[in-house]
């Protein structure tokens, strides 16, 4: 049972550092399919994320979710079970962080306690939709600060990039 909530927090933990430094982070520096398909002001949750059939919004997913399937992978010998109930929490918590454009408000205890823990609520969670360039780490808030350095270091490299081939 140790074991399985070890992988499981591995799993989420390792995922989304990945996620966030790997995919999100450079998705919004050099990129623009997550900014189209995630943050623009034009869309409604309900219906690009989870009645849309659009290859753009899913490939979008795709890209997210694959560092946490790269981690089930390597950490499926060690608990099956853990990795399965990584993914289910991971996926649970992408369904709850994005609630927050249902007038949902997550209750005062749930707060604190995922302030404790360092787990993003759906309101935190919404503020980088509102201002794409804060609350960077999707399901902990600790990814938060080295995001904004790197997100930083990949500007300039971006700058950096375009005056060279000029």
């Amino acid at each position: 049972m140790l074991e399985a909530i070890a992988v499981a927090w591995l799993l989420l933990f390792f995922g989304d550092f990945l996620s966030t430094f790997v995919y999100h982070i450079p998705e919004h520096v050099f990129g623009s399919l997550h900014l189209k398909t995630h943050h623009s002001w034009k869309k409604d949750f309900r219906h690009y994320a989870i009645l849309t059939l659009n290859p753009e919004v899913l490939l979008d997913g795709v890209l997210g979710a694959l560092p946490y399937l790269i981690m089930a992978a390597i950490l499926w010998s060690f608990s099956p079970i853990g990795v399965i109930s990584g993914l289910l929490l991971g996926q649970f918590h992408v369904w709850w962080r994005h609630i927050s454009v249902l007038a949902w408000e997550t209750p005062k205890p749930i707060i604190i306690l995922c302030q404790i823990l360092f787990i993003t609520t759906p309101e935190r969670h919404w503020l980088h939709h509102q201002k794409t360039n804060q609350g960077f780490g999707d399901i902990f808030t600790f990814f938060e600060q080295p995001s904004l350095l790197w997100l930083r270091w990949l500007r300039l490299l971006r700058i950096r990039f375009r005056y060279s081939r000029i």
